[in-house]
């Protein structure tokens, strides 16, 4: 399993901790840490050259 899978599911399973959550800021806090772990994935990713860095995108949006 490639490291940003794993990343991505400790995403899923705090989403599914928010969704469990006992009030607003569990809620939001649990939301947060999903955020930052499918961030961790993109990164990832694009470190393991799969996706390219973000400047490549810009560019290709420009030329479209």
């Amino acid at each position: 399993m490639k490291q940003s899978d794993i990343f991505r599911d400790n995403a899923d399973n705090c989403l599914q901790l928010a969704e469990r959550a006992n009030g607003q800021p569990a809620h939001k806090r649990y939301s947060r840490m999903a955020d930052a772990w499918t961030a961790l994935a993109n990164e990832q990713d694009w470190l393991d050259g799969e996706i390219p860095p973000v400047a490549v995108h810009a560019a290709q949006k420009r030329n479209e």
